[in-house]
């Protein structure tokens, strides 16, 4: 067994709940340090210095931080034409102005021409709460997974946004990149390393398989606990990289637990349960319960929105004892 696929202890949803992170600080911190040792690192932002955690960016790197302001389009044009000069551009906007506004520009600037521009999509999903669904980053898994020769991810937590970023920076390609707000706690074991194209396997089980990705997988494992109380075993699979999609682990659950749950924060069209969908229906069917997001959100603060669309551990649980034939003791 493998240090990815270590079980999780019996009780550990409470002692991960204890302290959670915002991926932000770990991603600004690799950044700068990468920065540091290698010149060509610079960041774009939309006037999103703050929200984008790129003060002491800035700060040490006055030269290499361009905002263009609140121009989406022109800020991955100008970073398209970095990377076309040499330079490693870390284009860093809030995800629903940056995947909706300058689709056109990802598509065509960066993917079909491949310049390793790393977008980074700052407080995704529904990490905006109340200011409502203009500002909810729900369709970028939908968007980003369409376009050609773009890689995208969704590290699950401070170490593997750190991992994921340092890949990035050395990738030679374009990549999206979802970036948390609101704090997660720690999900991967400490001995761990990201893998791009890769899911990590972060508990064993075999009645029922939960694919989560992002700021869903740590719900997946504390549903797993609650399952596990009532003598189901849950197979967790943290999809950190969303496309490349890993067909082999996908298929290898489908066959061995015959029943898959696939969560996430977006819709329930076109991201993880699309690609899971697609995967399994062509090479070998099983049951398929998709959670997400089913439509416009009404107001309400983030925990509130994802409760409401019952992604939390106990609607994971739900729609895994649906899947079973099982009810909710």
């Amino acid at each position: 067994m493998s240090a990815l696929e270590t079980p999780r202890p019996a009780g550990a949803a409470e002692t991960f709940a204890k302290e959670t992170f915002d991926c932000r600080v770990a991603f600004a911190e690799e950044l700068t340090a990468l920065a540091r040792a290698d010149s060509r690192i610079v960041a774009v932002c939309n006037d999103s210095v703050g929200s984008s955690n790129l003060g002491a960016f800035q700060k040490e790197f006055p030269d290499r931080l361009v905002n263009v302001g609140i121009a989406e389009q022109n800020m991955v044009g100008v970073g398209a034409g970095l990377a076309n000069a040499g330079m490693i551009p870390f284009v860093c906007a809030a995800a629903p102005f940056l995947s909706g506004r300058a689709t056109e520009q990802i598509k065509a600037d960066c993917a079909y021409s491949q310049y390793p521009v790393v977008l980074c999509g700052m407080s995704p999903g529904m990490a905006y709460g109340e200011l409502g669904p203009t500002h909810h980053s729900i369709e970028d898994y939908a968007w980003m997974r369409a376009i050609a020769e773009l890689t995208v991810m969704a590290p699950a937590d401070p170490q593997e946004t750190r991992q994921a970023v340092r890949w990035a920076a050395g990738a030679g390609k374009p990549v999206y990149m979802r970036i948390p707000r609101f704090k997660i706690p720690a999900v991967n074991p400490s001995e761990s390393r990201f893998e791009p194209g890769k899911i990590a396997m972060l508990r064993e089980g075999n009645d029922v398989t939960i694919a989560a990705i992002g700021t869903m997988v740590s719900r997946a494992l504390d549903a797993a606990d609650m399952l596990a109380q009532q003598g189901i075993s849950a197979r967790i699979l943290n999809v950190s990289t969303l496309k490349p999609l890993d067909e082999e682990t996908i298929l290898k659950a489908a066959r061995e637990t015959g029943r898959i749950v696939t969560a996430e924060e977006a819709v329930v069209g076109g991201g993880l349960g699309g690609a899971v969908a697609e995967t399994v229906s062509q090479h070998h069917p099983v049951p398929i319960k998709i959670l997400g997001v089913s439509g416009f959100a009404p107001t309400g603060d983030t925990q509130f929105l994802l409760d409401h669309f019952g992604l939390n551990a106990q609607g994971i649980v739900k729609a895994a004892l649906g899947l079973l034939g099982k009810g909710i003791h």
